[in-house]
């Protein structure tokens, strides 16, 4: 530290001097310091002397404080000793005081009592003379008085005096209850017309029983609805009245007793519910006897006289709880239910129904909301009482005939249709939809509406089947509707018999039936989320319309594959003319062949009409079959001729080549080319195999077997024997040339030639092959569907894909569902 101060102090010598000819300034200097200190020494000294005479006068002044607090204690101390003598001089004075207030609390409660007690005693000697003149409504306001009155002597029950007038009111309350219920035994028997105050002595009755406990209004309501039902038990009970076609006089009784008694009854007061509350009885009343009617009816019910007591009975309970607010949504209402009943008795009272109700509906929607507020304006007890299916719910075990009879309808105009259908679009359609499957979706549907405004339960669930068995009925239509038969290389795989020959016509048919099949797949699909949206939820889990799509699906597979074995037969005569070309003795190659002009006829003809009448998926479907047949079937039908020539061999490989050109054109022939990349390597390899035997056949006999060994190294030895037939070589010559084969160590376990026959199987969508000697073929299942997928993305999880997986062994099935769409 004090190296620092030298070198601080050094520092500024330096500072101050930094020449040498500023040392002349050090005596100016000098004289500065030492002035400057001796004014500092100065100001310590007064500083010192001040701090001195301070300390004293601290001293001074803590000394003076110290007695001040002293003297400060002794006064408070003076002071509480005073205030004590103050508060026991106040107790004394107030000890007196104190008994005078308990007993003048004690005196007036004394008073108030009797005074009280005098008035409870006056108000019911009152409220007696009141009971016995039948003054009620000077009884209703002296009840409430008295029942103030009594609530004040609660905490005196026990004294004689009070439990004398508590009894005595009680029996007066039981004289008053015992004349009021006497009173309203003349309401309804006609007095009310003959003595103008009974009704004004009813209404201040009400006000006497409304003073009296909850429990009487309770028996009196309840005794007035069960007198004024007892005229209706008697009248509906008898046998005249005791049927199911007189249901809706029922409805009209209890209507027109509210009619005619509403102003009668205005004397209830609002609160107390009472028309609510007889529509109530009455409903469950007539549940009753509307259960013992159907129960016992020795035969089934008219189905006219049950939809119609039904329909009332739902338009009485829809104006209930309009009228009572029972709910704000309305149940739909259909009336085409004369439908049913074309040429029955009973077609003019469905219609009348029809009538009356469409113009309560009008009525309904043109009233406003003002008027509904109106009906509303009751605050129910408690949540209110729900009269929708109160009584018509009763009619659900006994609708089984309805259901029989839509059934029976249905069916009737399905058959109907099928008979009326021409099997061509309608004129101006943009669709290829078959008429009669649209008005089989309506028919349903209005079906659905009809069942729908009488019961969304069990009978609705009970229809939905029926538009399982009416479905899967137009489904067998369609398929009886296709050209049957097939012969030769389809009959292992339809079981069918008889080829199938069709039409220019009968192609277009088929193609509609592919359309109308889809639409009626997917509409249907569409009805069972509908049915799912209305029916009540314990059966929404069972609307299930996945076997009805199932054979939809049926039909479009074989309807496609009849397609195919159409194409198929008007190929068999081109096929059977290029086996008698007498391909040994051709002597010049020249254009191509007649038949290969006749197949090229064929195609020309139906393709482009079955490009346009077939969606892309379906077209591409029918292109894989085509192709699965035509390929391979050209070359096996090259080992069915007589013997090849080089000549003719070279002719028969122009024609292949012309063939493989046609069939690659057929995309572009139907205007679908979107998924032909796949169709078109298909048929070049199965051409290509064609080629290839060919080729064999015009190699030399020396390189024969190297030839097809290289070129079909699927081959099989009786291919390869029946190769040499066709080069004419003789059997005594073909053994040194099959020995030097077999030597090369070719496939000898492979299937003949006969197994390879291709067959278009009605169970896949890609081409599949019964031989494995066409390599990269598609062969498993997975490819199959995989194939499905990538021609069909986007199309419905439960469509093409499912029906394809659904009829991949559906042949060979003995029962089920789909075999019928197998069997010849």
């Amino acid at each position: 530290m004090g190296t620092m101060d030298k070198q601080s102090a050094v520092d500024y010598i330096n500072q101050m001097f930094p020449t040498e000819a500023s040392l002349s300034g050090v005596e100016p200097l000098m004289q500065k310091i030492h002035s400057e200190i001796r004014r500092v020494d100065a100001e310590i000294l007064a500083a010192v002397r001040q701090q001195s005479n301070s300390g004293t006068k601290a001293r001074e002044d803590l000394a003076a404080a110290t007695s001040a607090v002293q003297e400060l204690m002794y006064k408070i101390r003076e002071i509480k000793t005073k205030a004590e003598q103050s508060e026991t001089m106040v107790q004394e004075i107030c000890r007196d005081i104190k008994k005078l207030d308990f007993a003048k609390k004690h005196i007036t409660t004394t008073i108030t009592a009797l005074h009280r007690l005098t008035m409870l005693v006056s108000a019911v000697e009152q409220l007696q003379v009141m009971a016995s003149k039948r003054q009620y409504k000077e009884a209703a306001a002296q009840l409430e008085a008295v029942n103030q009155l009594c609530s004040h002597f609660e905490a005196y029950r026990d004294i004689p005096k009070i439990t004398e007038l508590r009894e005595k009111f009680k029996s007066i309350k039981q004289i008053l209850k015992s004349h009021v219920f006497s009173d309203f035994s003349s309401l309804g028997s006609g007095k009310e017309t003959e003595e103008n105050n009974l009704l004004q002595q009813l209404s201040d009755a009400c006000l006497v029983v409304d003073a009296l406990e909850p429990s009487v209004r309770e028996d009196l309501v309840k005794n007035f609805c069960s007198r004024e039902l007892t005229s209706y038990q008697q009248i509906f009970e008898g046998a005249e009245l005791a049927k199911l076609d007189k249901t809706e006089r029922r409805y009209a009784w209890i209507k027109r007793r509210l009619r005619t008694n509403e102003e009668i009854w205005k004397i209830f007061p609002p609160s107390w519910h009472v028309p609510y509350l007889l529509c109530i009885q009455f409903c469950k009343l007539t549940r009753t006897q509307l259960v013992e009617i159907l129960n016992n009816l020795k035969e089934k019910p008219d189905v006219g006289t049950l939809l119609l007591a039904l329909q009332r009975t739902l338009e009485f309970e829809e104006e209930l709880a309009e009228k009572f607010g029972g709910g704000s949504q309305s149940r739909e209402t259909e009336n085409d239910r004369g439908e049913l009943h074309e040429g029955e008795n009973t077609s003019q009272t469905i219609s009348d129904i029809r009538k009356k109700y469409e113009k309560k509906l009008a009525a309904h929607h043109g009233s406003g909301n003002e008027e509904q507020d109106q009906h509303r304006d009751l605050t129910l007890p408690g949540a209110g009482f729900n009269f929708r299916g109160i009584v018509s719910s009763c009619f659900e075990p006994h609708l089984t005939v309805y259901v029989e009879l839509e059934e029976k309808t249905l069916m009737e105009n399905l058959e109907k249709l099928v008979q009326e259908e021409t099997w061509d679009p309608e004129e101006g359609s943009q669709t290829n939809i078959l008429s009669s499957s649209m008005q089989v979706f309506l028919i349903i549907r209005r079906s659905l509406k009809r069942c729908s405004a009488l019961t969304k339960n069990q009978t609705l669930f009970n229809l939905f089947k029926v538009f399982q068995r009416i479905l899967k009925a137009y489904a067998t239509k369609l398929f009886t509707r296709l050209p049957k038969g097939g012969t030769g290389i389809v009959a292992a795989a339809t079981g069918m018999d008889g080829q199938i020959k069709t039409s220019d016509r009968d192609e277009r048919v088929i193609c509609y039936i592919v359309s109308t099949a889809e639409y009626c797949h997917k509409t249907s699909g569409e009805l069972a989320e509908n049915v799912s949206k209305i029916i009540e939820p314990q059966f929404v889990d069972m609307i299930d319309m996945s076997e009805v799509q199932d054979e939809f699906s049926a039909v479009i597979t074989k309807a496609l594959i009849t397609l195919v074995h159409g194409i198929e037969t008007k190929f068999d005569a081109e096929m059977a003319a290029m086996t008698r070309v007498p391909w040994g003795t051709l002597e010049s190659v020249g254009d191509q062949s007649e038949y290969v002009n006749a197949i090229n006829t064929i195609l020309t003809t139906s393709i482009p009409v079955l490009g346009s009448l077939l969606s892309p998926i379906y077209f591409q479907f029918f292109l894989d079959k085509l192709a699965s047949s035509l390929g391979p079937r050209f070359y096996i039908n090259i080992f069915k001729c007589k013997q090849i020539s080089e000549t003719g061999a070279q002719q028969m490989l122009l024609d292949t080549q012309a063939v493989k050109t046609i069939l690659l054109d057929i995309p572009s022939l139907g205007k679908q080319t979107s998924g032909a990349s796949s169709y078109s390597k298909f048929v070049s390899r199965e051409m290509s195999k064609a080629e290839a035997l060919l080729k064999v056949i015009l190699s030399s006999v020396d390189s024969v077997a190297d030839t097809y060994c290289a070129l079909l190294p699927e081959g099989t030895h009786a291919e390869f024997q029946r190769i040499l037939d066709l080069k004419g070589l003789k059997r005594t010559d073909q053994q040194s040339i099959l020995d030097d084969y077999n030597k090369r160590g070719a496939r000898t376990t492979q299937p003949s030639i006969h197994s390879v026959v291709p067959a278009v199987s009605s169970t896949s969508i890609a081409p599949v092959l019964t031989s494995p000697s066409a390599p990269g073929i598609i062969s498993s299942g997975e490819e199959v569907l995989a194939r499905a997928a990538a021609l069909g993305r986007g199309f419905s999880a439960t469509g093409f894909k499912k029906f394809l997986a659904l009829t991949e062994a559906a042949k060979d099935r003995k029962d089920g569902t789909l075999r019928k769409f197998f069997v010849g």
